[in-house]
């Protein structure tokens, strides 16, 4: 059973920053694609960016240019890096991972609000 462990969430002013981490407890994490989703209030969960394995990027529309995804294999970790953030990026985010055998988990997730 993979766990998947998120924190950095809370509540930021708009403009704000937050990064978000992601530790998974998977083996070999490096083969592993990591995701973050999100699911604002009253919507259905979306994507927000993945991270192959190789390092290849993929970012929903909303968030290009202000997210940044990013990973320490070392550290079997996956960050969200969130800027300029806008009330619209509230909600819970939950972290992803598919491993190479394309078994997919996830995390609890956590709250992130924007607000002033």
């Amino acid at each position: 059973q993979v766990q998947l462990v998120e924190s950095g969430g809370g509540l930021v002013q708009p403009g704000g920053s937050l990064r978000l981490a992601c530790s998974a407890s998977t083996s070999p994490f490096s083969l592993a694609t990591m995701g973050w989703y999100r699911r604002a209030p009253e919507k259905q969960r979306e994507l927000v960016a993945t991270i192959s394995s190789g390092g290849s990027t993929n970012y929903a529309d909303s968030v290009k240019g202000r997210f940044t995804i990013s990973r320490d294999n070392a550290k079997n970790t996956v960050y969200l890096q969130m800027n300029n953030l806008k009330p619209e990026d509230t909600g819970v985010y939950y972290c992803n991972l598919a491993d190479f055998l394309s078994r997919v988990s996830w995390g609890q997730g956590i709250q992130v609000t924007v607000s002033s």
